[in-house]
């Protein structure tokens, strides 16, 4: 759904505004896990969902949470972003929150390392909760950051291929395309040209083509973004390379850059009825979990099919992974109520029920594995690709970094320049990518 997404500017805008506040953010989490968790109190429960379903879901969560705790009572506050939340975490105060529920991922590093939000791991040990045989790996995997566990993954998004049936059939294609040479026969096959334009567009490649981002194209060839000592490993790992010269090879095979971008500037935005999908004006997309919803929600003239996205050929063991982001949730380190703040955190984020029920009323994904299998859980059947996708182990996530997604930016916009032919050295253009990711990262420690 929208109001979950990782939309990637918003978020890795969100993450670079935390990376500048964090030099002044002093966590102090020795001062608030003495407190009494069975005696009467109230905790505040910042979180950042705005639509009337997703707050009637939240209200829905806490009420149950109260129910099995009645001498904890919750103050819920919504639609807070990620700005107000740190500036909050920072002054601390009566009014500021125990518990933060935040859609950035990107800025897990940031919330830990600067000590905003409270290392989890001695809270999972007293209650005898081991996180990796809890959550997902890729979802135990971006909560943490240099073994500071300070989030916990509620709910999540898993990327997948969505593909219009009928035109499948009208083109002679049997099955979704499960390696990348795969995915660009069917791509040309499916791409109607008319004129300057097109009838119908198979794949939009372009970096700009909404969730079509470098972060997302990257997770399906598992790259390691760090090396041991913590540099960039963009120049080093082939995987990078490799992703990029396929999707250039794409955006070539489609029309070229300036070609697409025109077709792009005239279609739908993302998130009203007329996204370009929805409409069959592009025939296959890569998106997240919520895009079914919205998509039948618009009454489309065609069937549509879900997918994993294709694998490079050479991991075509691995079809069936996918990139995996989510929803966070941690503990504020200026909290005095931090023993009452953990019940409510293992309820929203480990109790199997209430992150099934979670996941029916917003249809993201579930965030641990029990829940995953849930005989409970209520989905459209497509659905179960993306539960699939969010349970395999080969899915893979971004890595936390001290300064947020700022290395994701750099990266971005050397995917911009590259698509664009305004970078044309592949291999120089990712070792200066790599520099500047270490640049800002040692400026940021």
């Amino acid at each position: 759904m929208p109001g979950i997404s990782r939309k990637t500017a918003i978020a890795l805008a969100a993450s670079a505004s935390i990376a500048l506040l964090a030099t002044s953010c002093t966590g102090r989490p020795e001062a608030g896990a003495s407190d009494d968790a069975s005696k009467e109190t109230t905790v505040t429960f910042w979180h950042a969902w705005s639509a009337p379903s997703e707050v009637k879901a939240v209200k829905d969560l806490v009420a149950g949470f109260e129910k099995a705790h009645p001498n904890i009572h919750v103050d819920v506050v919504g639609n807070m972003t990620d700005d107000k939340m740190n500036q909050a975490l920072r002054a601390g105060g009566d009014k500021a929150p125990d518990v933060i529920s935040s859609f950035t991922t990107n800025s897990v590093g940031t919330f830990c390392s600067s000590g905003a939000l409270v290392d989890l791991n001695p809270f999972f040990e007293k209650s005898g909760i081991d996180p990796r045989k809890t959550f997902p790996k890729a979802m135990n995997e971006y909560t943490q950051f240099e073994g500071n566990r300070c989030a916990v993954p509620l709910l999540g998004d898993a990327y997948g291929l969505y593909y219009n049936k009928t035109a499948f059939k009208k083109a002679g294609i049997a099955a979704p395309p499960k390696t990348w040479l795969e995915f660009e026969r069917v791509a040309e096959k499916l791409t109607i040209p008319q004129g300057d334009t097109y009838k119908q567009l198979g794949f939009m490649p372009n970096y700009h083509g909404w969730e079509t981002t470098t972060e997302h194209y990257l997770g399906q060839f598992s790259p390691t973004y760090f090396d041991k000592d913590g540099k960039s490993n963009v120049a080093k790992d082939p995987a990078f390379e490799a992703a990029f010269t396929l999707q250039k090879k794409l955006v070539d095979a489609l029309g070229g850059y300036r070609k697409l971008e025109t077709y792009r500037s005239g279609l739908g935005d993302e998130w009203g009825p007329k996204h370009p999908f929805h409409t069959g004006q592009v025939a296959m997309q890569l998106d997240g979990e919520w895009r079914l919803g919205m998509a039948l929600d618009a009454k489309p003239t065609f069937d549509i099919g879900v997918a994993p996205l294709p694998v490079p050929d050479d991991q075509a063991d691995q079809y069936g992974k996918g990139y995996i982001t989510g929803t966070i949730a941690g503990i504020a380190a200026t909290s005095k109520k931090q023993n009452a703040a953990w019940e409510l955190v293992k309820y929203m984020t480990t109790n199997t029920d209430a992150v099934v029920d979670f996941s029916n009323a917003i249809h993201n994904v579930p965030s641990t594995l029990a829940a995953l299998k849930s005989p409970k859980l209520k989905y459209d059947p497509r659905f179960k690709t993306f539960l699939e996708i969010a349970a395999d182990p080969d899915s893979t996530t971004a890595p936390a970094s001290v300064n947020g997604g700022v290395y994701l930016t750099t990266i971005q916009q050397f995917g911009y320049d590259y698509e664009s032919g305004k970078a044309t050295d592949l291999k120089a253009g990712l070792k200066k990518t790599a520099a500047q990711i270490d640049t800002d990262i040692a400026q940021a420690k």
